[in-house]
């Protein structure tokens, strides 16, 4: 395979602009151009506060869960502004990405599942498949899935969110992508949550949907796959979690192609 596999391509990003630059670095790496489009917008959480007297509390916990990124960077710094982590806390992440945040934030000895890279897959570590009695703080944004919590809860453990930030979708002007696939100057699509992939069709508009649909989408994830077919998308590519990957399963796309 060539030192430059997407040489010349155009690769659309839509997570959100500050988690965007390592895989931007990655496609130009192999000469791909990244266009960067967000499709969530990363804002404060609307009640700051109850956060805060959570944090303040943090060392009723035995384990601190987080299940992003963006949980995790946001929530390091909530907690750097008010107090110290607690020492004996115990932390996990769901995924590698989640934990590379956590590594580069100072933490060390993280839970996080080897090979998938979502909460059904941590719920199997070791440390948590027998909880009981634990307390365990989720760390996570507003809204979103509630799996993890309840299994915890059923395996005896006390369970509370610490919503550290919310999600919105961008008010950006999607006339120059539009105006890029016109020419056929977008040749994939990165996306990597199911809410960014609705925001996205709801950005493009009617024709920037069909373009959309008729594009190779690159996802982390099944259940996001699930949600691109229904939505019409032709090919859906799963790579799973992990920038390396992703631009590892792209150059193996065109490759074929």
């Amino acid at each position: 395979m060539s030192a430059r596999p997407l040489a010349g391509r155009g690769i659309v990003i839509t997570r959100p602009r500050e988690h965007a630059p390592a895989l931007a670095g990655r496609i130009r790496g192999a000469g791909g151009e990244p266009l960067l489009f967000p499709t969530i917008e990363i804002l404060p959480p609307e009640n700051p506060d109850k956060v805060y007297q959570l944090i303040e509390r943090l060392d009723e916990f035995h384990i601190a869960v987080f299940v992003s990124p963006t949980a995790a960077l946001r929530a390091n710094e909530m907690v750097s502004a008010r107090r110290q982590w607690p020492e004996g806390l115990r932390v996990a992440a769901v995924g590698e990405g989640t934990a590379a945040t956590l590594r580069e934030g100072g933490f060390r000895d993280i839970l996080s599942p080897s090979e998938r890279s979502d909460s059904e897959a941590l719920a199997a570590v070791a440390e948590l498949r027998d909880p009981r009695g634990r307390s365990i703080v989720i760390f996570r944004g507003q809204g979103g899935r509630d799996w993890l919590r309840g299994a915890l809860e059923e395996r005896g453990a006390r369970v509370e969110y610490a919503e550290c930030y919310r999600r919105a979708r961008p008010a950006a002007d999607a006339g120059w992508l539009l105006a890029r696939w016109q020419t056929g100057g977008v040749e994939a699509v990165s996306i990597t949550s199911g809410e960014g992939l609705a925001n996205f069709f709801a950005m493009l508009g009617p024709t920037g949907s069909g373009y959309l649909r008729a594009t190779p989408v690159f996802v982390p994830h099944p259940r996001i796959e699930l949600a691109a077919r229904k939505l019409g998308i032709g090919q859906v590519v799963v790579t799973g979690r992990g920038d390396d990957r992703t631009v590892a399963e792209m150059a193996a796309f065109f490759a074929r192609v």
